[in-house]
């Protein structure tokens, strides 16, 4: 690997980048390059659309050129034709891969089939920084689960709301226009019964130019969420994953809002829930009330690729003692709340050798506050 094959594979990760909005497929960005010049590029922009390899060898003579892209060229023709052939195809003679794709339709095939063509392939480029960036494609593929990034605004000292529980604002609006594009991003936004009626959130995309709305998902194990909440007001479709016949991933209309429940919550409730547009989605309860590692498992069965949290103390402190969180994105405003402030609930930590420890994997500056990303440390 030489220092050209770092740069060049870190401008198509940059390139991959521009995509915001391709669940359930993944970020990819491709670069083709001849004797140093940058040929052709391209990104794949979602389910459906031209994959980055092809765009990058569009009305390009791609003869003798070397082909960079973040993730494993696919072999296999969905609704777009395989890439590998198609490079195969173009005379690309090098192809560099930044990671494997662990979907079982590729998981290496893709690698293979070059090599038995005669192309050289290394494999393997910036793939910590590209790990990163498709952590929940990764998850979701090799697990069939999707992947749960928790939400929270703090203060300097470490609480998310006040003495009197207020919590608006405690970040800056630069950080809210950033959490707004999050929920664009992500399949789903989360909360727990208590956030919604407290706060009456309507947890959409706004002011961030979003072309498309997260699913709203409520965990309510006791049937407290009523139909004149925002959240469950306005449009009752939106296009979220799903899985096609074929067992393959794709977007189609579906409910707006989720109440994730239990067998708890008696018909009427569920009644008015329907009436109102909602999906009521089943699945055991846990000693916190719904259990959502079920929910992540219905959902990655489904194909959403990552829910966002944005619930409040109880279900922060569920889903930490359940180590269901992947990632953790800390808000962190320009406040002080000190002893009276609240926080995050028992954790089980006693002693600091118990405490789990996360490795960070980005620190933004957003104004006055701090966007800081962690996800657990693997063994």
């Amino acid at each position: 690997m030489s220092e050209a094959d770092v740069k060049h594979m870190r401008t198509a990760v940059e390139i991959s980048r521009r995509a915001a909005y391709t669940s359930p497929n993944p970020r990819v960005g491709a670069l083709l390059v001849r004797d140093g010049e940058i040929i052709g590029r391209g990104w794949h922009e979602g389910s459906g659309t031209p994959h980055a390899e092809t765009i990058a060898l569009d009305r390009v003579d791609a003869v003798g050129a070397t082909m960079y892209v973040t993730l494993e060229p696919c072999l296999h023709r969905g609704h777009t034709g395989p890439c590998a052939p198609a490079l195969v195809e173009a005379g690309v003679s090098r192809v560099v891969v930044g990671l494997e794709d662990p979907d079982p339709r590729v998981a290496g095939t893709g690698i293979a089939y070059l090599r038995r063509r005669g192309v050289r392939v290394d494999a393997g480029v910036c793939e910590a920084e590209i790990s990163d960036l498709l952590a929940p494609y990764l998850k979701h593929r090799r697990t069939g689960r999707a992947f749960l990034t928790l939400k929270l605004a703090t203060s300097l000292d470490g609480r998310i709301a006040a003495a009197d529980g207020t919590s608006r604002w405690i970040t800056g609006s630069e950080t809210r226009a950033y959490v707004h594009a999050r929920r664009a991003e992500a399949d789903a936004v989360l909360i727990g019964a208590g956030t919604a009626l407290a706060d009456d959130p309507s947890l959409t995309a706004r002011g961030v130019g979003a072309v498309r709305q997260p699913v709203r998902i409520v965990a309510d194990a006791s049937g407290r969420i009523v139909p004149g909440l925002a959240l469950m007001m306005g449009a009752r479709e939106t296009l979220a994953p799903t899985r096609r016949p074929d067992g393959t991933f794709g977007r189609a209309r579906h409910p707006a809002v989720i109440i994730a429940t239990t067998s708890a919550v008696g018909h009427e409730t569920r009644l008015a829930w329907k009436s109102a547009g909602a999906e009521v989605m089943d699945v055991p309860a846990s000693d916190e009330g719904v259990d959502v590692g079920a929910v992540l498992d219905v959902l990655g069965d489904r194909g959403f690729i990552e829910v966002l949290c944005e619930g409040g103390a109880k279900l922060a402190t569920s889903l930490l003692r359940a180590a269901l969180v992947d990632r953790l994105e800390i808000h962190v405003g320009g406040l002080l709340f000190g002893d009276g402030g609240r926080q995050i609930g028992d954790l089980g930590v006693t002693t600091i050798a118990d405490a789990p420890r996360w490795r960070r994997v980005s620190t933004v500056a957003a104004g006055d506050d701090s966007i800081l990303v962690y996800e657990p440390e693997r063994d």
